[in-house]
């Protein structure tokens, strides 16, 4: 395996882009289908707006997600994941097939030994 630098690792990058607080439970939820800002709050337990307002922001520059404004009254704001967002569904139900595997299975396992 060659050397590269941090700046062009593929692995780098996309840790840079998804590895924000709350940046793989967004990309979850819109996995489902398009979402008002409302609706994510809701689902992200603990999430403040601000917070929100800014991972939205930042996914939307990074070309992964996709705010669409209808013009209602009040108007009505929903995001999508662009194609680019889409593609990284998958690494979100690795992580979740792993979880469920690895993780879930060790919180209902016989205690440790130091708990003994």
């Amino acid at each position: 395996m060659s050397a590269v630098s941090n700046s062009t690792c593929p692995v780098c990058r996309t840790a840079e882009i998804v590895c924000g607080k709350w940046t793989l439970l967004l990309i979850r939820d819109l996995a489902e289908g398009n979402s008002r800002f409302c609706e994510l709050e809701r689902s992200l337990e603990g999430i403040s707006p601000r917070t929100l307002s800014l991972r939205l922001r930042a996914l939307e520059e990074e070309g992964i997600v996709e705010r669409h404004t209808y013009p209602e009254v009040p108007p009505r704001v929903e995001y999508a994941l662009t194609k680019k967002g889409e593609a990284l569904v998958p690494l979100v139900e690795d992580m979740r097939q792993y979880g469920t595997r690895w993780l879930l299975s060790e919180e209902t396992a016989a205690p440790t030994a130091a708990a003994a």
